[in-house]
């Protein structure tokens, strides 16, 4: 199973159309397989609350590790409501071989609404080893390697190290266009160019990406 979440608050984003090229390539390759997408911006998860940091605690301190137990963390009406929330969101996640995120940078960093999904789903120990992750990103800026701006990158630096940290997945794959400020900040024209050539070596990438998936 596909799990494909798209975190832009834009519906016609660069995030997003990066997103569908690696869905549409899988979705060629793999016809009869199941796809689940879920729009975080437009039906965003809710922050975490106490509940949920009680069902965290149970969790830790019963050492339980597999999901399918962690129902048995919910003793009061309050855990069972954000038991509610969770238990959707996190039966997707578990169910999928691939994870495909579609999210911009906002502010150096990911969206809200990604981050709650993020603290919605996570729990100590838990593993997503050999699950495959792929990232579709758009970025206002420019942010790689060598970059004036790359030590504000607190966007890939921080999935990259979640996924690690938290999932155990050391092989996240991630696609994206940057520069795409160029396209209305008039101090940026110049660079338009760069934009629409990192815009479409991703493309062309997500084509190659989501086949073998």
């Amino acid at each position: 199973m596909l799990l494909h979440l798209d975190a832009s608050a834009r519906r016609r984003s660069f995030s997003r159309e990066i997103g569908d090229a690696v869905a549409d390539a899988w979705k060629r390759a793999h016809p009869d397989d199941a796809y689940v997408r879920r729009d975080l911006a437009l039906e965003p998860p809710p922050p975490i609350g106490e509940a949920w940091t009680e069902l965290c605690d149970y969790v830790l301190e019963h050492q339980i590790t597999d999901p399918a137990r962690y129902k048995e963390a919910v003793r009061t009406a309050a855990q069972a409501e954000a038991w509610a929330v969770v238990e959707p969101l996190l039966t997707e996640l578990v169910a999928a071989d691939t994870l495909l995120i579609a999210t911009p940078m906002y502010n150096f960093s990911v969206p809200a609404v990604l981050k709650a999904w993020i603290d919605q789903v996570t729990f100590p120990r838990m593993s997503l080893a050999g699950t495959r992750i792929v990232v579709a990103y758009a970025r206002g800026g420019a942010y790689g390697p060598g970059m004036p701006r790359e030590p504000f990158d607190h966007h890939e630096r921080y999935l990259r190290d979640f996924f690690s940290g938290h999932f155990a997945v050391d092989d996240a794959v991630f696609v994206g266009t940057e520069m795409v400020n160029a396209l209305l900040d008039p101090a940026l024209a110049a660079r338009r160019g760069e934009h629409e050539r990192s815009r479409a070596a991703a493309l062309e990438a997500a084509d190659r990406i989501g086949a073998p998936l």
